[in-house]
């Protein structure tokens, strides 16, 4: 379980694609110990099994399941990856509950740069939209936003400088890909009234 406040980026310094999987290594100065191998990490928003651990690098595994549904597939040297460790008891939450199990991927369509804030437009599958509700909480790259506005085809965020200082949606431009993970409570809302 994580939160979606991201104080913490690595970057991709290699992978390697299997026929159906991947294998990633990022580096960050964020802190794990061997005691940390086999904890969850949340990974441009993505809940991944820390692996390795190797100076200031770590290690993750990515199953084809993760692949089909999530930017990886798409994966560079030097992206920026933004990271977040898994809660733990007594934590101050400040953004809003995630699992790291994303729901969709989304397009970037158009930004929009108001005084230092971003106003950022993605397109969703339309089977998503139902998931969408104005004003409440979505999770962007592992990051914990607000929906500004629902369209017809996706939504719009709002992201202020100090959130784009910490991530790496600092980086995003139209057309980029990104993983979306739709609240918890909606989710379970609207399957119960199935």
């Amino acid at each position: 379980m994580f939160n979606g406040i991201v104080y913490n980026k690595g970057f991709i310094k290699s992978f390697i694609k299997k026929k159906n999987s991947l294998i990633i290594e990022i580096i960050t100065d964020l802190t794990f110990t061997k005691k940390d191998i086999g904890t969850s990490i949340n990974c441009n928003g993505v809940c991944l099994t820390l692996t390795k651990i190797k100076k200031k690098s770590l290690f993750f595994y990515i199953s084809p399941e993760t692949l089909k549904k999530t930017n990886y597939k798409n994966i560079k040297i030097n992206d920026h990856i933004n990271l977040e460790k898994s809660l733990y008891y007594g934590q101050n939450i400040s953004g809003h509950y995630t699992q790291g199990h994303i729901d969709t991927i989304g397009n970037v369509k158009a930004i929009s740069i108001i005084d230092n804030s971003w106003l950022i437009k993605f397109s969703i599958p339309v089977k998503f939209k139902k998931f969408l509700i104005y004003k409440g909480s979505i999770n962007i790259n592992g990051v914990s936003l607000t929906i500004s506005k629902i369209n017809k085809t996706g939504f719009e965020i709002t992201v202020i400088p100090h959130t784009l200082n910490l991530t790496n949606l600092m980086n995003l431009k139209k057309n980029n890909i990104v993983n979306i993970e739709f609240d918890i409570f909606s989710k379970y809302i609207i399957d119960l009234n199935k």
